[in-house]
């Protein structure tokens, strides 16, 4: 078992570009320390500098890590694209293990929009439109609907508070600030 029965758990994920790094920095930004981010990204680009595949060494990390915090306190944000084929196995034991409340959110962006919205991003140049199309999944959820599915329609900030409300981390108090 990991964390407390205070401690929650948000798994953030959905494709390339649907907002899951905006939503998981809203969340802290408004919830305070006590709260702590768990990107893929950082840990598989970063810090282990790897493809994304099934049975990768992030995927082992991500797990790890999310665990850590919990057992420190913290409530965690896991984010990321996070494949259901590649990362659902991990995801599926983390949320059965955590003791608290867990919450999932699968952000659905269609492809066009997704197009548009990575066109901004300081990786455009890195990745382009091919790329994206063939890392593109649709409707890519957990089995046992786990997830709470939120609409391109859903702005940032509607969002962040809707998570702050499911969550009950909105009545919690933050760390020291």
């Amino acid at each position: 078992m990991v964390g407390t029965e205070e401690t929650r758990l948000v798994v953030l994920r959905g494709n390339s570009a649907s907002g899951k790094s905006s939503v998981a920095a809203g969340l802290r930004d408004r919830f305070g320390r006590g709260l702590a981010l768990v990107g893929q990204d950082n840990l598989r680009r970063i810090v282990l500098r790897e493809r994304d595949r099934a049975g990768a060494a992030n995927i082992g990390l991500i797990d790890l890590t999310a665990r850590y915090a919990l057992d420190a306190g913290y409530h965690v944000v896991v984010e990321g694209i996070l494949c259901a084929d590649h990362y659902g196995d991990m995801l599926t034991r983390l949320r059965a293990d955590h003791r608290g409340p867990t919450h999932g959110y699968y952000l659905d962006v269609p492809l066009d929009e997704t197009f548009a919205r990575h066109a901004g991003k300081p990786i455009a140049d890195e990745v382009d439109e091919t790329l994206l199309r063939d890392w593109y999944q649709p409707l890519d959820l957990l089995p046992d609907g786990v997830e709470t599915v939120i609409g391109a329609d859903s702005a940032l900030h509607e969002t962040v508070d809707r998570i702050l409300l499911d969550t009950g981390l909105a009545h919690l108090p933050a760390r020291d600030r």
